[in-house]
């Protein structure tokens, strides 16, 4: 039944798309001819049975590749950042293609405002649509509508922890019917039999999904259980007792007959993306230095008459791969003999009062910008760190060396989220890793606004 709903949702939702795409060209070309034209001028320049047609051929193409981009199926587990980011950059991309021929080719002449505006409307809409469309089903699946069914085998760790995950979000729609096992565990739920009975539980329930959780010691019941399942045609999951060390997005690679789960491949990995990103880095870094080229000089004048030193100060700090290179901060302490050693605070003696400023609003790392273009660091990433304190956490935080599989950043996820300066490193990795697992590059836009609109601010003190 919830695959047949599934279908039936998902080609509702490409007409959906298919039909505001070609409303919002619509809408754009009488704006543009009909409004500011005036009366009879859209029929003549937006409306004639050419301009349909390719507009008709246009939409079938942006929902034919919404569908490439997996924008059609189910919404339980699917990042609505993700998807309204990718549908963003498909309509850009589309629009662009088109203006591009159009100018390339001047096969006709076609208002650009008008295509800006179908760009507008049809991204607005389809995103509105979106919105909606699933907080109406997490609605739904709250009052018990559009509900999966589903039966846990096992009773360990990740069994019950599945149970409770389930529980506390109803809007997924998930409802377990019992649990599989060979006793009885406290705080699950009713247990439905053993394993050697699997076949007519699943005759009796008819569920529409199977969780297998079992335990190491239990693996010899696998084969026993996916054929059960395979049986009554029942789609199985499985939750692996190796659970906590699989990231968020694994990759199986295949050797022959063997499946090899490669924990540590990050989107990154891909040479597009990593091609993508410099680019990104590279252009970015050469206009903020255009634009706060005034800011950096009123440091730089004030660095020189806050404390005797070099205006520049360069450390060494770790990057991609475990490389050392030398990083550029505008100075904001007098000289010193530990600064390759120890962590500045809020009280620091060696802080100058105007360095305190600069290093209050991040002025102070605007020369990083430097780094960026000579391709030491990224615009966001996990913030490099000094080569003794590397030697230091590398022994004391689980996955700290994780963060150097990719290039540091001048601000990064765990920056945004007030993890700078004197702030627990186990949280600042935790936070890093998820940035490297989930990347892209809306995440990386992202970042970047929250920096710009909130994240340069820290917590530093000014020195009186």
């Amino acid at each position: 039944m919830i695959r047949r709903n599934q279908s039936l949702l998902n080609a509702i939702n490409m007409i959906l798309d298919a039909i505001l795409i070609f409303s919002s060209y619509l809408l754009a070309t009488y704006i543009r001819f009909e409004i500011m034209y005036g009366r009879g001028s859209v029929l003549e320049q937006g409306w004639t049975p050419h301009f349909l047609r390719a507009a008709a051929l246009y939409t079938v193409a942006l929902v034919a590749a919404f569908y490439a981009f997996k924008l059609y199926g189910s919404y339980r587990f699917q990042s609505q950042i993700r998807e309204l980011s990718v549908i963003v950059m498909i309509n850009a991309v589309g629009v662009s293609v088109i203006t591009g021929i159009l100018y390339v080719t001047k096969i006709v002449d076609f208002s650009r405002l008008a295509l800006f505006l179908f760009f507008v409307f049809s991204t607005v809409l389809v995103l509105v649509k979106r919105i909606c469309l699933r907080a109406l089903l997490r609605y739904f699946r709250k009052l018990g509508y559009n509900q999966k069914h589903v039966i846990v085998v096992g009773n360990g760790h990740f069994a019950k922890q599945y149970i409770e995950d389930v529980k506390r979000r109803p809007y997924l729609g998930f409802v377990v019917d019992g649990y599989v096992s060979k006793t009885d565990k406290p705080g699950m739920g009713r247990r439905l039999g053993e394993y050697e009975e699997l076949e007519a539980i699943l005759e009796r329930y008819s569920a529409d999904e199977l969780i297998v959780a079992l335990e190491p010691h239990e693996i010899c019941f696998m084969e026993q259980v996916l054929a059960c399942a395979d049986k009554e045609g029942t789609k199985v999951c499985i939750i692996p007792f190796y659970n906590d060390y699989i990231p968020t997005h694994p990759v199986v690679d295949v050797v022959g007959r063997t499946k090899l789960i490669n924990i540590r491949t990050t989107p990154l990995d891909n040479m597009l993306w990593q091609i993508v990103k410099r680019m990104m880095d590279f252009v970015g870094a050469l206009v903020l230095i255009a634009l706060t080229s005034p800011l950096m000089l009123a440091a730089a004048i004030g660095v020189r008459l806050s404390s005797p030193g070099p205006i520049i100060f360069k450390q060494g700090r770790i990057g991609k791969n475990k490389k050392e290179f030398r990083m550029y901060k505008f100075r904001s302490m007098r000289v010193n003999d530990t600064e390759n050693s120890a962590w500045s605070t809020n009280s620091d003696p060696r802080k100058t009062k105007f360095g305190s400023f600069i290093r209050k609003y991040s002025i102070d790392e605007l020369p990083q910008l430097f780094n960026v273009l000579k391709g030491d660091m990224s615009l966001v990433g996990p913030r490099p760190e000094i080569p003794f304190y590397v030697r230091q956490f590398k022994e004391e935080v689980p996955l700290y060396l994780v963060r150097q599989q990719v290039r540091p950043g001048m601000t990064g996820w765990a920056q945004v989220h007030g993890l700078r300066g004197d702030t627990s490193i186990e949280k600042r990795v935790e936070y890093d890793i998820w940035y490297i697992e989930n990347w892209s590059i809306w995440l990386d836009i992202r970042i970047l606004f929250m920096t710009a609109f909130g994240g340069m601010k820290n917590s530093e003190q000014i020195r009186k």
